[in-house]
């Protein structure tokens, strides 16, 4: 199996449980004027579809989010060709229907990381890329029509809060992010969107929601609410809590067969034509 003529189309950049069993696996050294991708990308064949994947945080997730190269990564998927990008991800929710377990299909982003090169463009040409509606239709469609069919507890659109980590949110951040509007919050989301549409590659992501922040308390009698001196429903006294890494890993544990089943299901079902606008992002963006 050749992989000198670009044409593996679907590109997987994720962690543990977005892995999938592929044939005739390979795994390539992608060289990039960026420097390094996280790690040698796997290509094989899933059906009669080629794809490529990454572990984005690389071998033993020894990455942290802002140490990524999201420029090498997106550069190594365009050099192989893949024309769409599928990102899942673990995400804390940020409000009372984004509960642990549910999957979300983002179709939104606010940017909150810092010192993270998110532009190709470094000088003697600008991109000004449009971010307007930065995630593919066409990919969010399938992947929320695909959860449905197989009786997921799937929501379609959110907003997803990207934060530079590795710390996890004060309580006071918890909820103004909340006040934003944010559905999700995670670390790696960004740049890695605008980075994809400045190769005119269509990005789609499906969020994991392994835990509720800390904007949230348990109250014994009212079950989930705000965080704060005492419960806002009954005023009684509530248990104020906490992110941990356990709780992420677990609940992750729980979801990657689901996870894994979407994944199978919905790479079949992808047309090889795109009848997204995002082969054209970058269409008047150059100066």
């Amino acid at each position: 199996m050749g992989y000198n003529n670009k044409d593996i189309e679907i590109g997987i950049i994720g962690g543990s449980g977005a892995d999938i069993d592929l044939e005739d696996v390979k795994a390539v050294k992608i060289y990039t004027p960026y420097g390094a991708p996280s790690d040698l990308i796997k290509i094989g064949k899933f059906g009669d579809k080629k794809v490529a994947f990454l572990e984005r945080h690389g071998p033993k997730h020894i990455l942290p989010p802002h140490s990524i190269n999201y420029r090498a990564n997106i550069w190594a998927m365009k050099e192989l060709g893949v024309k769409r990008i599928f990102s899942p991800c673990a995400v804390g929710g940020l409000t009372p229907k984004s509960d642990k377990g549910v999957f979300v299909v983002v179709d939104q982003y606010i940017d909150r990381t810092n010192g993270r090169n998110q532009t190709f463009y470094d000088g003697g040409e600008v991109c000004h890329i449009s971010q307007a509606d930065p995630f593919c239709p066409e990919m969010n469609n399938l992947l929320y029509k695909t959860g449905i069919d197989l009786g997921l507890n799937i929501a379609s659109g959110g907003t997803y809060v990207c934060v530079n980590g590795p710390r996890f949110s004060t309580r006071a951040e918890s909820r103004m992010f909340a006040q934003w509007g944010g559905d999700v919050i995670g670390m790696t989301v960004f740049p890695e969107i605008v980075l994809a549409a400045e190769m005119n590659m269509c990005y789609s992501s499906i969020a994991t929601v392994t835990d509720l922040d800390c904007w949230a308390s348990e109250c014994p009698n009212c079950g989930i609410v705000m965080y704060g001196d005492k419960c806002p429903k009954c005023s009684g006294p509530i248990k104020p809590m906490v992110v941990s890494i356990e709780e992420v890993i677990e609940t992750m544990n729980q979801n990657i067969d689901n996870l894994r089943k979407i994944i199978k299901n919905v790479i079949p079902k992808i047309p090889s034509e795109r009848g997204c606008h995002c082969s054209h992002r970058k269409d008047g963006a150059i100066f």
